[in-house]
């Protein structure tokens, strides 16, 4: 069967681009070997096809800066929030109440009055005490008029005596108790926190020893991680720990390891590591879950990408500089890594390498050829590219 001449540019044209982007997509042999070049064979080719066919426009893609510094390994674990402090409070005098001054979730001092029961009987006792604690106290002073010509020891025994005889100490205590119980009729915040709880209205009798509200203490608010024994002993007081609650997916926040359990448990084969997290808009409650990333190890002297720049190709790493508007891509050797940076290593001399400060693609690269034309951009879907992932 024969072709027309028509036919056979067209086929030729075909065969002529699937080659260039054969060739610009796939490494060449001296690049497996470490080299950084593209291959110069079919380099007529590919010249000529260029000029023949569509003109190279530059593709928006996002780049970040090699880092040399300090390399934190990182552990993952779950963790949920509760309250840093937390006090159920009770009725201590029976009656009625007849006034809450508080709702739930509103914040409160220390010693704030937050419910209050009446005081009625509770007064009348305060006076009923006061005047049998007088009335002792007369038969006392009648007692021990004389005693200024006793001796000092002498007068101290008869003034003991008296007292008993008089029943003035015995007034005394329950006077003292009387005013105790007054006060007890107004229900006060143990610590400043947010009211929770709340389970009495005004009107409402209540109990001696019944619950009235809880105050929960939330800034800052502590949060348990459990973490596997064997990440445990790399662990710190005092390091950072960034988290983000289930709760609040688009928000990461930051806290401070305080303190770490030096009991394994047999059964889980996890430790307990509590981390502090300032909460002063309270947006934390207790029982929220949140994934956190725990600073562990230092290394300090590092060289290092974020983790969206490497790929991988013909099964070994890879990334794109950005060099003079083209995406020249580099074999590299990953070392440490954390949720964020990869570490790159060089074992030789003829090992791809990045220098610190040079600009590496971090989005809209994955799809790209070697030297191909970009631009740098902040909004890649705004610029029109397409995203990495």
């Amino acid at each position: 069967m024969t072709l027309s001449n028509k036919t056979l540019v067209g086929v030729t044209a075909v065969l002529a681009v699937a080659a260039v982007a054969y060739w610009q997509t796939r490494p060449s042999e001296a690049e497996d070997e470490g080299a950084q070049a593209e291959p110069v064979e079919n380099e007529e080719v590919v010249r000529s096809v260029q000029e023949q066919f569509a003109t190279e426009v530059p593709q928006p893609v996002v780049g970040a800066e090699a880092v040399r510094g300090t390399f934190w390994v990182s552990f993952d674990a779950r963790g949920v929030s509760e309250a840093t402090r937390q006090s159920t409070l009770k009725a201590r005098t029976a009656g009625v109440v007849t006034a809450v001054a508080v709702e739930e979730n509103q914040r409160v001092g220390g010693g704030a009055a937050l419910i209050q029961i009446d005081t009625t009987e509770y007064a009348l006792e305060v006076l009923a005490k006061a005047a049998t604690m007088r009335k002792a106290e007369v038969d006392f002073i009648a007692r021990t008029l004389m005693d200024e010509n006793l001796t000092e020891e002498a007068r101290a025994e008869r003034t003991r005596l008296a007292r008993s005889v008089t029943g003035l100490a015995q007034a005394e205590a329950e006077y003292q108790r009387a005013v105790l119980n007054l006060e007890r009729t107004t229900i006060r915040a143990p610590f400043a926190g947010r009211v929770a709880d709340l389970k009495v209205v005004a009107g409402q009798w209540v109990d001696q020893g019944q619950d009235v509200l809880t105050v929960v203490g939330l800034d800052p608010i502590r949060v348990q991680f459990q973490v596997l024994g064997t990440q445990v002993p790399h662990l710190a007081e005092g390091r950072s720990v960034s988290m983000v609650f289930s709760a609040l997916p688009d928000t990461t926040l930051t806290g401070t390891i305080a303190t770490i359990n030096p009991l394994i448990d047999s059964e889980t084969g996890t430790g307990r590591v509590t981390v502090y997290l300032p909460n002063a808009a309270g947006r934390i409650k207790p029982g929220m879950y949140a994934q956190g990333t725990l600073q562990a190890q230092d290394y300090a002297d590092r060289v290092f990408v974020p983790r969206q720049a490497v790929l991988e190709k013909r099964r070994r790493t890879m990334l794109f500089v950005f060099e003079d508007g083209r995406a020249k891509w580099r074999y590299v050797n990953i070392g440490l890594q954390n949720r964020d940076n990869y570490e790159l290593v060089r074992d030789g001399p003829e090992d791809g390498w990045v220098e610190p400060g040079e600009v590496v693609l971090v989005d809209g690269h994955y799809y790209l050829p070697h030297d191909a034309a970009v631009r740098l951009v902040d909004d890649l879907a705004g610029a029109g590219g397409v995203p990495t992932r």
